[in-house]
């Protein structure tokens, strides 16, 4: 089978040239033949004359079935489309003073969607006169790294972007799989 790259191709009578590289419905050359007599043969078997490589010189033209092919065509697309894993960046919001009770709740759901599969981005806010010491943000973004390790990756290192401190783990190759810990 030849790689269509085209989406919309031209078949029948919408094909307009004098004459065509000719291949039948199972893969072997007929040769270069004008156009009148590919539209008879593929009328013969019950089948189409599809262009398949307009660019070509003279033009490749296959006799098939072009309604089971579209078929087959978009059966392919859609297993494509469904063995594609999606990832979702999720958010965790952490402060500068946060309680060690909340700052492992925060962990341990990074961690449940760093096993999920999906990026996690960490932001930490500073509010008021807490912008005097990022140092104090850096040490509790450090403190998060150390605490998801085991199940991720560091992608973009803490950095400060306006009064948020901002840093993206993803999942470890190997605890991409749906589990426990």
């Amino acid at each position: 089978m030849f790689g269509i790259s085209v989406k919309d191709l031209l078949i029948n009578e919408e094909i307009r040239d004098k004459e065509v590289r000719l291949i039948g419905p199972d893969g072997e050359q007929l040769g270069i033949v004008p156009i009148s007599e590919a539209q008879n043969l593929a009328i013969e078997k019950n089948l189409d004359l599809v262009k398949i490589a307009p660019q070509a010189v003279p033009p490749v033209c296959k006799i098939m079935d072009y309604g089971k092919y579209k078929f087959e065509q978009a059966k392919r697309e859609k297993e494509a489309r469904k063995n594609q894993k999606v990832i979702e960046i999720k958010e965790v919001r952490l402060s500068l003073n946060i309680d060690t009770n909340d700052f492992n709740t925060k962990v341990n759901r990074a961690i449940k969607f760093l096993e999920g599969g999906d990026k996690v981005k960490a932001a930490l806010r500073f509010r008021g006169r807490e912008m005097a010491h990022p140092e104090l943000g850096t040490s509790i973004m450090q403190r998060f790294i150390e605490a998801v390790s085991a199940v991720g990756v560091v992608e973009k290192q803490p950095k400060l972007e306006g009064r948020s401190m901002v840093m993206f783990v993803s999942p470890k190759p190997a605890a991409n799989t749906k589990g426990g810990k």
